[in-house]
């Protein structure tokens, strides 16, 4: 008689067991839906935009299961520069806004200038006024739900790539050669994308903080908010899976790794050692560095720098890093 009610007591609790963890697994599927959606959405109102660094750990945990929300990045400076606004449209009809301002003299060649996630143009303004002293036209272009171009969902580089041809193809019918794409993270991977899916064919590409997978990208970013271990590791796959369904793309085949093997062009990489936004360590970046085909590539670290403009971080480096890569590819 013990015997039986043991039995009945083990599978009573087997089963109670088993409704918690269904539970645990809807709860925590449509939180990692919720964050998907709200991590790769965009609102116009610009007052909702989440700051973790101002939030206890309740606020961060509450947000991690929520979602965080970002606005749409505005426009806040224009170039100092004689520049044309040039419209683009992709596929789909969603409007993409570039500038496109001409060099002072003969060209040296052209740059086109893109952005990362949750950014705009007007933040690139720098390495654009850097390209310009160097000789060359610059095109600095609005992905899609960024700055002044059309749209309120991202694919974080996926989709975006379709813009880096739109922009490349609008330099050659100007008549423009000698083309160099410059992007930093979402916008390095867009363009790494692009080179592989289009064929384009540039005269080189500067990829600054690419992230190695959007899975990696997703995982960073949750331990950039402060946690780590479990929320990190199955939360930010669950992300992952569900970013793709909801921008209907196979987001788990998204790998800079797999584009870069496909890159025969020259290729400048550059990477900061304390970004904890692009991954925990150096091994994504070395990963996709191997996996680029081009013989002619070269990896530079700032050590000091973090997932921040390396032009700001350290000037006389990043000159003389891009100075020397555009004047061997001449």
């Amino acid at each position: 008689m013990n015997k039986q009610n043991f039995k009945q007591k083990l599978r009573s609790s087997l089963r109670w067991l088993g409704w918690v963890l269904l539970v645990q697994f809807i709860l925590i599927n449509i939180s990692a839906a919720l964050y998907a959606h709200k991590y790769s959405h965009f609102y116009n109102d610009p007052s909702v935009g989440t700051d973790f660094s101002k939030e206890n750990v309740f606020q961060k945990t509450w947000r991690l299961f929520t979602g965080p929300k970002f606005p749409k990045s505005a426009i806040y400076e224009k170039p100092s520069f004689p520049f044309e606004t040039i419209n683009l449209t992709t596929k789909n009809g969603t409007k993409i806004e570039a500038w496109y301002g001409k060099a002072d003299s003969v060209a040296a060649g052209t740059v086109i200038l893109f952005h990362g996630l949750s950014q705009n143009k007007a933040a690139k303004l720098s390495e654009a006024y850097e390209f310009r002293y160097q000789g060359y036209n610059v095109m600095m272009v609005d992905f899609r739900s960024h700055g002044n171009s059309e749209g309120n969902k991202t694919t974080i580089g996926f989709r975006e790539s379709e813009e880096v041809k739109l922009a490349y193809d609008y330099v050659v019918k100007n008549g423009d050669d000698h083309i160099f794409l410059w992007g930093t993270s979402m916008g390095a991977v867009a363009i790494a994308k692009a080179v592989a899916d289009y064929d384009l064919k540039p005269a080189g590409m500067i990829l600054e903080m690419p992230f190695a997978s959007l899975q990696s990208h997703i995982r960073a970013r949750v331990r950039s908010n402060g946690f780590s271990g479990f929320p990190e590791k199955p939360f930010a796959f669950l992300v992952t899976c569900w970013t793709g369904i909801e921008r209907g793309y196979n987001s788990f085949k998204f790998k800079t790794d797999k584009y870069a093997a496909k890159t025969n062009c020259p290729v400048l990489m550059q990477c900061g050692a304390r970004d904890n936004t692009v991954a925990d360590s150096l091994m994504p970046t070395n990963k996709v560095f191997n996996a680029i085909a081009s013989k002619n590539k070269k990896l530079v670290i700032y050590e000091n720098a973090d997932h921040e403009s390396f032009l700001q971080n350290d000037p006389i480096k990043w000159r003389n890093e891009v100075e020397s890569f555009l004047a061997n590819n001449k």
